[in-house]
């Protein structure tokens, strides 16, 4: 498997985690849903150092040059990451939890919709 990490310093765009947070909500997450040899995303924040980012998780197979859905986030910040790489996932481990559906995050809590 490999996976991608790309993060964001938001210090010279206008935009911020919250707005950014409402790009997901609206519209951001569900044109993922439907890559081939993606395992997991996931967008993360880091409000005390003005970051955002997403781990993308791919199968060893996954075409990764293969068309993607737009990147909005770069497109919404105005630059591209401050930090981007690919690297091999020496291993994964799922430990015990609810085995419920997996919590959608912090852009979908308090919105009204299902997380």
């Amino acid at each position: 498997m490999k996976a991608t990490i790309s993060w964001w310093d938001l210090t010279g765009s206008g935009q911020t985690i919250d707005s950014l947070r409402v790009y997901l909500r609206d519209e951001g997450v569900e044109p993922w849903t439907e890559v081939h040899g993606m395992r997991l995303k996931f967008w993360m924040s880091d409000r005390q150092n003005n970051r955002w980012g997403a781990v993308m998780l791919w199968d060893s197979g996954a075409d990764l040059t293969a068309p993607m859905p737009p990147n909005r986030a770069t497109e919404l910040i105005g630059y591209p990451p401050t930090v981007r790489m690919l690297s091999d996932v020496e291993a994964v481990v799922e430990g015990i939890h609810s085995g419920g559906p997996a919590e959608r995050g912090l852009a979908f809590e308090g919105s009204g919709r299902p997380s």
